[in-house]
Order: structure tokens, then sequence, then C-alpha cells
């Protein structure tokens, strides 16, 4: 057998992701940002942030399944490559992750006294950059232009790759590494 015969990335749904947990027999890890997972989460779910994810943080219980998520299912993809990397033969992630879960109707634990959101933040700073960058190049110089040109480069490439660069910049701010909730 090969290295990628061995390590299998198993993808599951909401409804099934729903169903294990009822059952108690999955170890639910959110691999989002702490001001995410305290804005909201899956109940039950244990954040082991991406940005600092280490495999030995991952309880392990030979009775319960591992299964790894995060806003879209990107992240979590990443996390389990790390997982792999660290000897996993097996690795199980939410489909979609946390948007198809909240899609499926199921219940999230939401903090209403969190931060706002990476994406709000992105979108504000994102924003604000574009604007600025455009009323310099107005009245100032039209050099001021390519600020608003390097923005909106930067928030295709999110786009196209799912990676957003501005996001984990904010991500590391202190009001967004709480993860008291």
């Amino acid at each position: 057998m090969t290295t990628s015969q061995l390590k299998t990335l198993q993808t599951i749904d909401a409804h099934t992701l729903n169903h294990l947990l009822e059952q108690n027999a999955v170890t639910l890890i959110d691999v989002r940002e702490p001001s995410e997972y305290v804005g909201e989460h899956i109940p039950g779910a244990i954040m082991v942030a991406l940005s600092r994810f280490e495999p030995g943080r991952i309880p392990q219980n030979e009775k319960k399944q591992v299964v790894l998520y995060c806003r879209s299912g990107n992240r979590s993809k990443m996390a389990a490559q790390r997982l792999f990397e660290a000897g996993f033969s097996s690795v199980t992630h939410l489909d979609s992750g946390l948007s198809a879960w909240k899609a499926a109707g199921y219940p999230t634990k939401i903090n209403r006294n969190a931060p706002i959101s990476l994406m709000r933040q992105v979108q504000i700073v994102a924003g604000s950059l574009v604007f600025t960058g455009t009323l310099l190049g107005a009245f100032v110089s039209p050099w001021f232009l390519i600020l608003s040109g390097f923005v909106g480069a930067g928030l295709m490439f999110a786009g196209i790759t799912d990676t957003c660069m501005l996001g984990m910049l904010l991500a590391k701010l202190p009001y967004n590494q709480r993860s008291s909730v």
C-alpha cells in the first residue's frame, strides 16, 4: 500500500454529523479563529485554531471519531493535511462546514457580546482602503488609485482561493484572540 492509500480524508454532511453528535460518537474540532468560535459555533465543539494548529492538541478517544470543521470546509481540509503529516491515517471533516450545518437548520451557540465577525472586519477595512484610495486618487494624486487596485486584487485572490490574507492579519489582533465564551 502506498502512503496516499493509507491517508484518506473522509467527508460527512451536516445530517450525519448531527446523528453522530446525538450518539456522543464524535470529538468535534472547530479550526476557525478564536473570534469566530466565540461568536458562533456548533455546541460541543472544541476550538483548535488553524493558525496555531498542533496535532497533539487534538483529543483522541478510540471510541470517538474526530471531525474537523470551519466556515466553509477549506480550513478544515488544511488542518486535516497537518494531521496526516503528523501520522493520522484517517481524518473526517464536515462538508461545507458551519455554513452547511446552519443551512440544514441545526442549532449553533451564539454569543451576542463577541467581536464582529472577521468577514465584516475585512469588509470594513477593505472598503475603507478602497474609498480612501479613490478619494486620494481623485483629489491628491492619481498614484493613490494603486491602493484601490491592490485591495481589489487581494479581494479577487481571496474569492478565488477562499484564503483571505487580510482576514488572517485581522485574526491576530488582540480583541480577536479572546477565546472565552
